[in-house]
């Protein structure tokens, strides 16, 4: 019988599109019924569990589920014996502490002897006691916005994105204490087997990832200014560069990091560089 692995993901919520997303743009096709709560690809040994978030890590833990994608805030919290594999990147938001807005604030010890309602009493406890700050946690789930305004805590500590939700409560942010995105863990101590199709899962999440944070740039340049140009280039390993019709130019082909690139495409410009192409790139394998 052939190895399959059984990956849980979120349900619905923040965390499920992202994953259903990742997984179909690694080319792995996810039939899904609405309501299902089992689904097996078509083309690759994955089977789908779809979970609680706050459920994945115990899942885990345990083997029902070889692999879980879920928060860091919850595998934090929940803290299951269980081993992250792999930062995702998406779903980035922040656990922060928010008090009214008409409150005072000066500073964490403002917080001594006050209550805080949260879902994530153990993130935060760790934070309290890290500081030194004495605080009464309200362990609370769903809603947790509502708790200043009905009296049954001074601040609040929660998922924060936009911070929208905290305005519209009349709430503000004043201490993140924790950054959270969407992790891969795993079951510890998985067969061979298993580790081998997880290393292929993670071969094209990582050509995905690769080419998310790179731009492919064609571009023609002076040979007058060739060595200048080059030195702004670093690629991959060495830019491409092909004749023109105008001898007097190249094109040159090479990758840039999303993070330079604006800075470069200026240096580019200023020293000679013209009809510049930008390309995102679907995958990237390095």
């Amino acid at each position: 019988m052939m190895t399959k692995l059984k990956i849980a993901i979120q349900k619905s919520g923040r965390l499920s599109e992202g994953s259903l997303n990742l997984i179909r743009q690694c080319g792995i096709k996810i039939p899904r019924m609405k309501g299902a709560l089992k689904a097996e690809a078509s083309n690759f040994p994955l089977e789908f569990l779809f979970l609680r978030d706050d459920d994945i890590p115990g899942y885990v833990q345990d083997g029902v589920a070889d692999l879980g994608i879920v928060g860091a805030n919850e595998a934090v919290e929940k803290d299951k014996h269980v081993d992250t594999i792999h930062h995702l990147g998406f779903s980035k938001c922040r656990l922060s502490i928010a008090i009214p807005k008409e409150k005072e604030y000066k500073g964490i010890q403002d917080l001594d002897g006050k209550s805080i309602a949260t879902s994530y009493p153990k993130i935060l406890g760790d934070y309290l006691q890290k500081e030194g700050v004495n605080a009464e946690i309200h362990e609370i789930s769903g809603s947790v916005e509502i708790a200043p305004n009905i009296g049954l805590a001074d601040a609040i500590c929660d998922l924060v994105s936009t911070g929208s939700t905290l305005m519209q409560n009349n709430l503000k942010e004043v201490e993140s204490i924790f950054t959270s995105e969407a992790l891969m863990i795993s079951t510890p101590g998985l067969s061979s087997e298993k580790q081998e199709i997880i290393d292929q899962l993670l071969f094209r999440i990582n050509a995905l990832q690769t080419a998310e944070n790179n731009k492919y740039i064609l571009l023609n340049a002076p040979k007058d200014n060739l060595d200048t140009i080059l030195e702004l280039l670093p690629g991959m390993r060495s830019p491409s560069i092909l004749p023109l019709a105008d001898e007097g130019f190249v094109s040159i082909h090479t990758v840039i990091a999303e993070d330079d690139f604006w800075s470069k495409i200026e240096e580019l410009k200023a020293a000679g560089a013209e009809g510049i192409l930008v390309v995102p790139i679907e995958k990237m394998i390095i």
